[in-house]
């Protein structure tokens, strides 16, 4: 049975790439393997962890939030709401069949990491060859607003490839700058501008945005590069101006349109966004509106009034005030589960962030899935919808790697498995 999730775990990215059903089979695979194998053994201690325990109060928050009880006037979405809710639980238990069961050798680990690096290496050179040549191997052109869409029709590669950044790209540095000479330091410096070169051609504002955070993460946390770490962020920013020659649509995009949203914000679309959503919570703080509930009551009249203590008008369909999600994960969890799953939902992701933030100083592939899951919890941010795939199917796959990963002890060979602890010695040897 493990072999058989094995298989349907490393299907699983290539799923989440382009194929949303055949993601969620793999994930229904992972997950009814693991429950099957846990009910077999009669070991459910990874259901007492913090953050899985907390995610599953925030479930079952948003489920009642989504039951159709019309006296207590929860459920407004019906049923079709609350069997959404249902559902989430299987992004929970595919974290816990990765973190506890599925990856638990290192050969595992590292088949897995492979298949992460690949879908971040087939997203970097789709955008370059839309960069260089104008259309992707589909023959998809850039997006009309100036951002690269990579391997995608749409454009989608910015939070993914940023999400992946680190967790793909920290193992190779660290094993690079582990070398002795010069060739491997340079690669390894390599390896990271063009991480970020491509951060900046694509052209989307907050995926570049979240690589920055993590590449101050990075800085703090991981002593044998810091120096370099601070030289990037610095050429980063001086290149800012450079991609107006290189790559004008992605400047414009990246810089212009960046300007003029952060100086009319509360009228921007975003701004748009985020004033009906605070409305439509000050509505009903505590039943919420059950899962998708942005989506099906955000057009209602009522809520067009604004914010006047903040000294913002109303808000209108026109300039956008309305979409299929309010594009922030939190506030995303007020309106599905009330303040009550709001508390919850934040909960979770400190519990996530504090179960990975053991031992990633000196262990390069545990701070990159640290890092991934960040820029997901992350609270000032423009996001998707986080419990649909694809990009829910990233943040779960990168929760249940780190998960996986070991926190101490002696470190495994770094030829051979990616994961492998880098002691930051004098003479660039590896631990």
């Amino acid at each position: 049975m493990q072999r058989a999730a094995l298989i349907a775990a490393l299907i699983l990215p290539f799923g989440l790439l382009y194929a949303r059903a055949g993601a969620e089979l793999a994930m229904g695979a992972v997950d009814i393997l693991f429950l099957v194998h846990a009910a077999r053994t009669g070991d459910w201690r990874w259901a007492r962890q913090p953050w899985f325990v907390f995610g599953c109060l925030w479930w079952i928050a948003v489920m009642i939030c989504s039951t159709p009880i019309p006296a207590l006037g929860l459920g407004p979405g019906g049923w079709k709401s609350f069997t959404q809710a249902l559902v989430l639980i299987r992004l929970l238990v595919l974290a816990a069949a990765l973190g506890h069961w599925v990856l638990d050798t290192p050969a595992a680990r590292t088949r897995f990491w492979l298949a992460l690096a690949a879908c971040e290496a087939w997203i970097l050179l789709q955008s370059w060859q839309q960069e260089i040549f104008g259309v992707n191997i589909f023959g998809d052109h850039r997006w009309g607003d100036g951002a690269l869409t990579g391997p995608f029709w749409a454009p989608r590669a910015g939070p993914p490839f940023s999400h992946l950044l680190f967790l793909t790209a920290l193992p190779v540095i660290a094993a690079l700058i582990a070398r002795r000479g010069t060739a491997p330091k340079l690669a390894a410096a390599a390896v990271g501008g063009l991480g970020f070169a491509t951060t900046l051609v694509i052209g989307q504002r907050m995926p570049f945005a979240l690589a920055l955070l993590g590449l101050a993460v990075t800085a703090l946390a991981f002593r044998p590069i810091r120096l370099p770490a601070i030289g990037l962020g610095v050429l980063i920013v001086l290149a800012i101006p450079a991609l107006k020659l290189v790559s004008p649509p992605s400047f414009d995009k990246l810089v212009l349109e960046t300007g003029r949203q952060v100086s009319h914000f509360a009228k921007s679309p975003y701004g748009e966004l985020y004033t009906r959503a605070t409305v439509m919570i000050e509505h009903a703080p505590l039943r919420g509106y059950g899962f998708n509930g942005f989506r099906d009551f955000c057009p209602e009249p009522r809520f067009d009034r604004g914010l006047p203590a903040l000294g913002i008008g109303p808000t209108s369909l026109k300039r956008g005030a309305c979409n299929i999600h309010p594009h922030n994960f939190y506030l995303q969890a007020a309106l599905d589960g009330g303040l009550i799953g709001l508390v919850l939902f934040a909960a979770m992701n400190a519990a996530w962030l504090l179960a990975l933030g053991r031992g990633i100083m000196r262990r390069p592939m545990a701070l990159g899935a640290f890092i991934g899951v960040l820029t997901y919890a992350w609270p000032l941010a423009s996001t998707d919808n986080f419990a649909v795939l694809p990009m829910a199917g990233w943040l779960f796959v990168m929760l249940g790697l780190g998960l996986a990963l070991p926190r101490s002890g002696p470190p495994e060979p770094a030829c051979l498995y990616p994961e492998a602890t880098i002691r930051p010695t004098t003479t660039g040897s590896p631990a």
